[in-house]
């Protein structure tokens, strides 16, 4: 049975936030977006884009821009689905059934028949070139307009066909997608579908993954549509016979958990209370230096922080000022192996100043410890070399002691 400190220990490290940051640079931002399986997008850019944040947390030095190059000029990577998730560009083969099935929902019926529309957009795009939405002026047709993923009958034509796969996002104007024909983006050695039967299994090994435990119900996370209790009990039985997954019991749970084989030695070496060797932190750990999780980090986000560490954390971006329990745009705060507290930033692009509107703790006695406070320092700093700012006001938080000392700390790392 894994204990809890192994099971959240486990779900961290394999997600490259514990015991510290492992991978540098741009290339280490690849080798990071590679091992946490998928990103999920998104808009608001409050401090730092959600999808730059995951990747400010897991490598050292990280860059805003590195994610866009490595994207949109290297190839490495693309944008897909609903949840507009990133994905090694690898994989495109694989979630290639998954986007025909996305396009086929009722939903999109009306559109897909609009087929002088569709051919239009295409035309358009071929005789232009990459276009986004505010780059299309054609009559509009009141069978798709005022769709939720647009007001205009382009720009939701646009987006149908990316989200079957037709076009690829080419690069991004102010986070706007600008889209090609996939052929003009995609390797032609990747510019293919898998398989739907070797696509699903690739994409349920890869759910697994992802969530590093998995429970039987949740293998089908990826795939456009709901398996059945009969569908997952034949996936678990194929995967376990194939020896491709293990099964755990964890403390304090009633029904088995599953991981990737490959990942035995890792939860092995937890057990025996090491830290796996392939994760071993190029610089401070989290101990020395806390990290901020980002608002949709898979480790937090969705209700998993409470199941996971008992830490309740919902994203009030979208809840009502007078509804919020806590600030607009807060941010986890992992320190070693616990999520204690959380950070409302702001960054005032203006005066390059990052602002800590508040900071909750969840046992008022880390707001007195000084080891946290210089750990905090450090995280705060390296948050303000990533932003290029060069001031901190933290004149809104409690104790004036730990402002003092994150004060200390940043003037120290200036």
């Amino acid at each position: 049975m894994l204990s809890t400190q192994v099971i959240q220990r486990f779900i961290l490290g394999r997600q490259g936030l514990w015991p510290g940051r492992r991978w540098a640079g741009q290339a280490g931002a690849a080798e990071a977006l590679r091992a946490v399986e998928l990103v999920q997008m998104d808009p608001l850019n409050i401090v730092a884009r959600s999808h730059e944040l995951v990747l400010h947390s897991r490598v050292a030095d990280y860059q805003l821009g590195d994610l866009d190059a490595l994207m949109y000029r290297d190839r490495l990577f693309f944008d897909h689905g609903g949840w507009l998730c990133i994905s090694p560009m690898a994989e495109l083969p694989y979630w290639r059934p998954m986007m025909r099935a996305q396009a086929a929902r009722p939903r999109w019926a009306a559109l897909s028949a609009n087929a002088p529309l569709l051919r239009a957009v295409r035309a358009e795009l071929r005789r232009r070139g990459p276009l986004g939405s505010r780059d299309l002026e054609l009559a509009s047709s009141p069978a798709t307009a005022n769709n939720y993923r647009g007001s205009k009958d382009t720009g939701i034509a646009l987006y149908y066909l990316w989200l079957r796969g037709e076009l690829m996002t080419h690069h991004r104007r102010h986070f706007d997608r600008i889209f090609d024909f996939r052929q003009q983006i995609a390797p032609p050695a990747l510019d293919r579908a898998a398989p739907l039967a070797q696509a699903e299994r690739y994409l349920v090994l890869k759910q697994i993954a992802f969530v590093g435990l998995c429970r039987e119900r949740g293998f089908g996370g990826m795939l456009e549509r709901t398996l059945s209790r009969a569908e997952t009990a034949r996936w678990r039985k194929q995967l376990l016979a194939q020896g491709a997954i293990v099964a755990f019991d964890l403390e304090g749970r009633s029904e088995p958990y599953y991981a990737l084989a490959a990942d035995l030695p890792l939860v092995e070496a937890l057990q025996a209370g090491e830290v796996p060797p392939a994760w071993q932190p190029l610089g401070p750990s989290t101990l020395d230096e806390v990290t901020f999780l980002a608002p949709l980090d898979i480790v937090s986000a969705r209700g998993r922080s409470k199941l996971l560490f008992g830490f309740e954390y919902i994203w009030e971006v979208y809840k009502p000022a007078d509804k919020r329990r806590f600030g607009y745009y807060t941010l986890p705060i992992l320190y070693g192996d616990q999520l204690v507290a959380r950070l409302d930033p702001v960054l005032d692009r203006a005066s390059h100043t990052l602002v800590i509107k508040g900071l909750w703790f969840e046992d008022p006695r880390t707001a007195r410890d000084a080891a946290f406070a210089h750990a905090l320092g450090r995280g705060l700093a390296r948050l303000m070399r990533c932003l290029s700012a060069t001031h901190l006001d933290v004149s809104a938080l409690q104790p004036a002691a730990l402002r003092r000392k994150l004060q200390s700390v940043i003037s120290s790392a200036a």
